[in-house]
């Protein structure tokens, strides 16, 4: 028995969340990766700042908006942890998607959160934003957008 059998996983996922389709690998086959302007990729990363910022210290509400951003962007949500550290402190947690993932990190006393927003396939990462505003009103937000996984036509191997 491999070590993610042993684990109670397989292909890297625990056998709870798998569904028949993943458990059947040998059947149709997709990798999600992105098809666009003549250029194939993994997925679209969002690295999100919202500066001068409110409602930074509640986990509870910072979840239920990144589960209503995940889908708006078209999302399927896996699960979600959030960590509080001081009942008026930061938050920090992750949304993880089959399409990949949310996370965030705030600094309520610097009225600040960072944001990461990566998604594959057909999702629209995007579309999470203003429902994050919603929440967070910030008065600035910045964004930086990357292509991750960047499959280049005249790639050389290493090795």
């Amino acid at each position: 028995m491999n070590a993610l059998a042993q684990l109670g996983m397989v292909s890297g996922f625990p056998r709870d969340i798998q569904n028949i389709d993943a458990v059947h690998a040998d059947e149709e086959r997709k990798d999600y990766f992105i098809t666009r302007d003549g250029e194939s990729f993994a997925g679209n990363h969002l690295l999100v700042d919202f500066w001068d910022s409110k409602n930074l210290d509640n986990p509870k509400r910072i979840d239920e908006t990144l589960r209503r951003a995940a889908e708006a962007a078209g999302a399927t949500i896996l699960h979600s942890h959030f960590h509080h550290f001081t009942p008026n402190g930061g938050v920090s947690g992750v949304l993880v998607l089959a399409e990949s993932h949310i996370s965030i990190h705030t600094w309520p006393e610097r009225h600040y959160a960072a944001v990461d927003v990566f998604m594959c396939g057909a999702c629209d990462p995007n579309l999470t934003i203003p429902v994050m505003q919603e929440l967070f009103q910030a008065k600035r937000v910045e964004v930086d957008a990357l292509r991750r996984g960047r499959v280049a036509q005249n790639a050389r191997k290493l090795g």
